[in-house]
């Protein structure tokens, strides 16, 4: 199941707009090319051969990447410096878009940062953080690191806990993730719960006693310019935020998270997330050695996910690949956003990957070979379909909470569907004239 979790901008200026807008780039002691992160909307840019690239070999992979119609961005960062993208880029780059799962890994950040607080611990038991009465025993057992590795022991339906989310009939997906029977002694099983992040969520907002979304802007994306009226992150008809997609972001914003964890949460020398969390973050779980913190990583038995490249690569990985591909040894940001289609080229990521290795001179990188076909999981797999977890929702079935229906949850009247959603938003992206929908203007 760890395959199944699989932007839209770069404007390029002129380089005397670069030098009024951000701090030069600089010569490093290894000789290439280094670039300052830039707060702004234009990052630093550089020739692939400044930062060891041979130029000819990324613009093949880069063109290659481009030329899918389904792809909406694509961005090569190395050293900081932007050195090649899809001509595409500077019309869909400000286009606040969906980044589905890859939202589960700006949850780990969040989380990462209530850790570093010291208001949050990993192997608390969530029963410190849950009023009382809500959820049974064995649910407020789980800790907090089995909501971060996926490893709660929930029953999970990953396509019926999202499709409700999709018609914002979700009631209380705090509730519904307590709902959920248990399955597993947690820490034993690694299964891709929706949720599981949703209840994580809402874990991290009791303990840091503010709306998860408030703690977030000021700790995460303040520092890194990211600005609250350019993305929207949805929340379900009691309130509460989504942790296991719907965060909806330009992809230019969603490059800048990535360029952090290329810098190993560094951010104009300032440690926005501690090496300490990261290094936890990043270290794969035994029951599944390509995945950490909700961030899938380079483990042992990986390297088909990452072709070609070192053992420190990571990915934000989101549904209809919103990616990050990250590789902290190397400084290199690969990112594209889009909408892939049924029938859409399996191999893309693999074969995208491949070129930009062998685009490298400084280091030289292993051919990775071509693609190689995995086994698909098929979506009759119960682990995908359960309709159970859909009519929980409705508040019918064995899953459902207790007094949490379509109109009422815990004694709470609930929003109307898409009720809280801004002007030009509606589940894939937000477009439109209006003042009030987001986007980088």
């Amino acid at each position: 199941m760890s395959r199944i979790v699989t932007s839209l901008v770069a404007a390029v200026l002129t380089v005397a707009t670069l030098l009024i807008t951000a701090p030069a780039a600089h010569a490093a002691p290894d000789a290439l090319r280094h670039c300052d992160v830039v707060d702004g909307r234009q990052p630093q840019t550089a020739t692939p051969e400044e930062v060891g690239v041979d130029s000819a070999a990324l613009h093949r992979a880069v063109d290659f990447a481009a030329n899918d119609p389904t792809r909406f961005t694509v961005q090569v960062f190395r050293n900081n410096c932007l050195i090649a993208g899809s001509p595409n880029n500077q019309r869909a780059g400000g286009v606040a878009w969906n980044l589905w799962s890859g939202t589960k890994s700006v949850v780990s950040l969040v989380a990462g940062l209530a850790v570093d607080d010291h208001l949050l611990s990993v192997d608390d038991p969530i029963d410190r953080y849950l009023p009382a009465g809500l959820g049974d025993a064995a649910h407020r057992a789980i800790t907090v690191r089995s909501l971060l590795t996926e490893t709660s022991g929930m029953e999970i339906a990953i396509a019926s806990e999202g499709v409700t989310g999709l018609a914002q009939l979700d009631p209380n997906v705090v509730a519904q993730a307590l709902g959920m029977p248990i399955q597993h002694p947690q820490g034993t099983t690694w299964q891709y719960s929706q949720r599981a992040v949703d209840l994580l969520v809402y874990v991290v907002q009791q303990a840091i006693g503010e709306d998860f979304q408030a703690y977030a802007q000021r700790r995460l994306f303040d520092p890194l310019g990211i600005h609250r009226s350019d993305y929207y992150w949805a929340r379900d008809r009691s309130g509460n935020t989504y942790g296991h997609a719907h965060l909806v972001m330009p992809p230019d914003d969603y490059v800048k998270l990535g360029l952090l964890l290329v810098n190993r949460g560094n951010w104009h020398g300032v440690q926005v997330v501690s090496t300490d969390y990261l290094t936890q973050a990043l270290t794969p779980v035994e029951p599944n050695p390509c995945y950490g913190f909700l961030i899938t990583v380079n483990g042992p038995t990986c390297d088909d996910l990452f072709p070609g490249l070192p053992s420190d690569a990571m990915q934000m990985a989101g549904m209809m690949r919103q990616d990050n591909f990250i590789v902290p040894s190397l400084g290199l940001l690969v990112s594209w956003t889009g909408v892939t289609v049924p029938g859409g080229a399996v191999s893309f990521p693999h074969d995208v990957l491949r070129g930009i290795t062998a685009a490298f001179r400084q280091p030289t990188l292993p051919d990775p070979g071509p693609y190689v076909a995995r086994p698909d999981t098929s979506i009759t797999d119960p682990m995908l379909i359960n309709p159970d977890a859909t009519l929980a929702a409705l508040g019918l079935g064995p899953m459902s909470y207790p007094g949490c229906g379509l109109f009422a949850c815990l004694g709470k009247p609930l929003y109307p569907p898409f009720g809280n959603w801004p002007a030009g938003c509606f589940i894939l992206g937000c477009t439109g004239p209006d003042p009030a929908t987001p986007g980088i203007r």
